[in-house]
């Protein structure tokens, strides 16, 4: 698939289908390129849609399957808009660090494919009303889901939550406790971490 240059072409991406609840469309928004009149399309569309898929189908269908609506936050950025964004101070990584995150259609330094999208679970925000604590939500996904990164903000549980080829199983908190949660070799990576998330739901896949 070509780089969209018509309105017909633009709405054949976001037709495609990453997984069975999500489509190209979800990921495609942008508050920044919406505000500022920019361009918020991939330049490989074909790389961005296997790149989404994995992120879709590994990640967010069984987070969707198990805990209900998954609102989407900040997904696929462009070249050009995450530039702009990062250029003007609006809380995005240069380029080049963000290759293979929300820019999805351009591998990493290392050769990865891979992409992240932010995320809100409305079923965690009531738990994270009460509590103020994002770490039992982040060891839920760290026990069964393979994702490469994980990290958690302030405002409402969100959470950038990525997939990678060649994982890289970080877990970061911008709030507090701010800092690493875990990461490979740290004594907490490895083992079940259940009794930080009792009653929470058990993993399930819909297969429908």
């Amino acid at each position: 698939m070509r780089k969209p240059k018509s309105l017909q072409a633009l709405e054949e991406l976001g037709r495609v289908q990453l997984s069975r609840s999500f489509f190209m469309r979800n990921f495609l928004y942008s508050e920044v390129a919406n505000f500022y009149g920019r361009s918020n399309m991939p330049e490989d569309p074909d790389l961005a849609i296997a790149a989404g898929r994995k992120l879709c189908q590994k990640l967010l269908q069984p987070l969707h399957d198990t805990f209900g609506a998954v609102e989407i936050r900040s997904g696929y950025r462009s070249p050009t808009v995450n530039k702009f964004c990062a250029e003007h101070g609006h809380n995005c990584s240069p380029n080049e660090g963000n290759y293979a995150r929300h820019i999805w259609d351009r591998r990493d330094g290392q050769g990865n494919m891979g992409a992240v999208t932010s995320v809100v679970l409305p079923w965690y925000l009531p738990r994270y009303a009460k509590t103020g604590d994002w770490r039992p939500l982040a060891w839920w996904i760290h026990d069964h889901l393979p994702y490469s990164e994980l990290q958690f903000f302030r405002k409402l549980a969100a959470f950038n939550i990525g997939w990678r080829e060649n994982p890289k199983r970080t877990i970061y908190g911008h709030t507090a406790p701010r800092g690493f949660l875990t990461k490979p070799g740290m004594a907490n990576h490895e083992a079940s971490h259940g009794k930080f998330y009792r009653g929470f739901p058990r993993l399930r896949r819909d297969t429908r």
